[in-house]
């Protein structure tokens, strides 16, 4: 035995090793809607079988757009835009370069009809076993998994889905950054999970795996989408097909030298007994996380925001700061701290909060009468829950639930999702920048085309595209303002990135305009000194009601150093 073995078995007899479910794939791939009664066991157990069948279709062991939308549309009744949501969502997790990405939004943007952007979807393609549990794990935001995997064959147009009242409820209940509820998903379902990344060959007639079926070393390494795990106590982190490479794991995960496989029986009872909470999810992030300070910016009896990060030690896609509880403040934030991670604003109410920093993802619930302007955010923002906020932000995906009275000033490639429960939303362009905005979308590899920021989908409860209950308008030209951002910083970004669509530029163009007309006509009145002042008393008068109207003085206020706001009290 060399000395690799000899440490590996003094790690094992130590018993450190431990597996958990990693956070990204429930926190950005599970989409927070209900998902298709399709998507249930019965239906991808056999989505699973047919893909292997049309290996040489492009199907396996990648999966070709073209392959998933007939099945999609073809075998599971799914709208074709619906189809592409949920492949677009899973390519958007899986490793690219920010090359790729600049590449394929250049491409995007030179497409000049549908077909041609068909064209072009036709060469992307995901890691099928993977795209499997992707499919799977959608069951997440449903309250009850037992109807949804009762099977029948491929289904038909006459099949029902599930009550829109019900779904409707269970939108409600985002489970996306509870990483206790993944943990307990696939403890839950692990035999189907397990089942899902099987060779057919290893499958009964009845279409369940056999007592002693044989996972390959390949099907592994689509297992390695869901876990994660260590030997170090969380020290070193790797994936689970790189975790059981070392020989004493092997053994116990029941893996086998002459057929080079593990066996499901062996590996699922492994994975029971080794399964733990994530060491760097949202739970421990609060228990043991690393509080971020942060000055508060007016003095008074006002809450204390409450942030936790764990960036200080947790691997990349497991980065988390939690922001919660910010009341009447203006808060910024341009941190290293904030590079990639995810981010999660909870019960913030009248404030003003500025993360100007490229991050991974943004989830906003229970937000109301505030203001968000973010960096650029490289999956998605999800809004839920929320009432009276304005997000600004440049993403990859913008997604709203249940939310109403919002404003979304939004840069993105994707069709914004507009969940069930939502209300009176209000879809505006992007209206601001701040110098390092575009050292920031380069960093992510986020481009300012294409932007389809006015074409949201629609999806009703049942997770089908709804266009007739309209629940958002586009801004009013007349009714739509620069947005600045009152921070100095480094950068040479000086203007708003991809320019305005030509009606709010024109809307610009036109108020200045009238303010242009405006003075002139004020510097033609030919006031005397005494009609000056008082034309100028009752302007201030006005601009101070209007500040006190919008809520915009506590932002002014709260910009001012408390030292010098200790000073003028002093004077």
């Amino acid at each position: 035995m060399d000395l690799k073995e000899t440490f590996a078995s003094f790690i094992m007899e130590q018993k450190t090793v431990s597996v958990w479910v990693r956070l990204e794939p429930f926190l950005l791939g599970a989409l927070p809607t209900p998902p298709p009664a399709k998507f249930s066991m019965h239906y991808l157990r056999k989505m699973s079988t047919y893909v292997r069948t049309r290996a040489k279709d492009g199907c396996f062991p990648r999966i070709y757009w073209p392959m998933w939308k007939h099945i999609a549309c073809g075998k599971l009744q799914l709208p074709a835009e619906l189809a592409w949501v949920y492949f677009e969502a899973f390519d958007m997790l899986t490793e690219k370069s920010v090359e790729d990405r600049l590449e394929w939004a250049e491409a995007a943007s030179q497409c000049t009809s549908q077909e041609e952007l068909d064209q072009l979807r036709h060469t992307l393609s995901v890691d099928t076993l993977q795209f499997l549990l992707f499919l799977y794990i959608q069951q997440l935001n449903r309250v009850s998994l037992r109807t949804s995997l009762i099977g029948e064959e491929w289904p038909s147009p006459r099949t029902r889905s599930p009550s829109p009242e019900i779904e409707s409820k269970s939108s409600l209940q985002n489970k996306n950054w509870d990483d206790q509820a993944h943990l307990t998903f696939v403890q839950t379902h692990l035999f189907d999970l397990l089942e899902l990344v099987l060779d057919p060959d290893q499958l009964s007639s009845s279409g369940h795996h056999v007592q002693d079926s044989l996972l390959s070393t390949e099907a592994l390494c689509g297992l390695s989408f869901l876990l994660e795990g260590s030997v170090s106590r969380g020290r070193s982190v790797h994936l689970l097909h790189e975790l059981l490479l070392w020989a004493p794991l092997q053994s116990q995960a029941g893996f086998s030298k002459l057929s080079q496989a593990f066996s499901v029986r062996k590996l699922q009872g492994w994975l029971h007994d080794t399964l733990t909470s994530n060491p760097f999810g949202t739970t421990a992030c609060f228990k043991t996380g690393k509080k971020l300070a942060w000055v508060q910016q007016i003095e008074g009896k006002m809450k204390r925001a409450k942030i936790v990060r764990n960036t200080h030690n947790a691997p990349a896609g497991s980065r988390v700061v939690i922001i919660s509880q910010v009341y009447k403040q203006t808060l910024a934030k341009d941190s290293e701290k904030l590079i990639g991670a995810s981010v999660k604003l909870h019960r913030c109410n009248e404030s003003f909060i500025y993360l100007l920093s490229p991050m991974r993802s943004v989830i906003i619930e229970k937000c109301w009468n505030s203001t968000i302007v973010l960096g650029p955010v490289q999956t998605t923002v999800h809004v839920q829950n929320c009432q009276d906020v304005k997000v600004v932000c440049v993403t990859g995906k913008i997604s709203v639930c249940a939310s109403s009275f919002c404003t979304l000033h939004v840069l993105t490639p994707t069709r914004p999702l507009l969940l069930a429960g939502n209300e009176a939303l209000t879809l505006a362009p992007y209206h601001t920048h701040y110098p390092a905005l575009e050292d920031h979308m380069a960093i992510i590899g986020l481009a300012v085309v294409p932007n389809v920021w006015d074409q949201p989908l629609c999806l009703g409860a049942d997770g089908i595209e709804n266009p007739s209950t309209p629940v958002y308008s586009l801004l009013s030209p007349s009714d739509f303002y620069e947005f600045v951002v009152p921070f100095e910083m480094e950068g040479d970004t000086s203007e708003i990135p991809g320019g305005l669509p030509p009606l709010y530029q024109k809307a610009l163009i036109d108020r200045k305009q009238k303010v242009h007309t405006w003075q002139k006509m004020v510097k033609e009145a030919q006031l005397s000194k005494e009609q000056r002042k008082q034309f100028k008393a009752v302007v201030e008068q006005k601009f101070h009601e209007w500040l006190c109207e919008t809520g915009q003085k506590q932002q002014l206020d709260s910009l001012i150093p408390p030292s010098t706001i200790s000073k003028q009290a002093a004077g």
